[in-house]
């Protein structure tokens, strides 16, 4: 098991729920792939509407139900896994937004295995 505290990073990817790379949805297959790569943790977040570069908007709104909702795609890690991380999105983000702060872990554990 990894251990990760004190001063680390968080790189947030906005994608959209549409977004594919090589035939599966992005969000996925970006997960998959930090995990075969070692990364310390992912999570995917789904919005409720949102709205990029583009300047369309994307919606839960029922008149205006949109297929392509805004996901953001959360990985705290070390800055030498973040260093690593950057040529893996080059390669499977095609457009989007992705952003990297510094962030304070205060705790990182597994748990008991159930």
């Amino acid at each position: 098991m990894r251990i990760l505290d004190g001063e680390q990073r968080l790189v947030r990817i906005h994608i959209g729920e549409d977004d594919r790379f090589r035939g599966l949805p992005l969000a996925t297959a970006l997960v998959e792939r930090l995990r075969r790569e070692g990364f310390a943790g992912a999570t995917v977040l789904r919005g409720l509407a949102g709205f990029g570069a583009k300047s369309v908007l994307h919606s839960t709104h029922l008149l205006e139900l949109s297929h392509d909702l805004p996901l953001v795609v959360e990985v705290v890690d070390t800055e030498e896994q973040v260093q690593r991380l950057m040529p893996i999105l080059d390669e499977m983000v095609s457009e989007g937004l992705v952003t990297v702060e510094k962030v304070r872990v205060l705790k990182y554990s597994a748990g008991p295995r159930r």
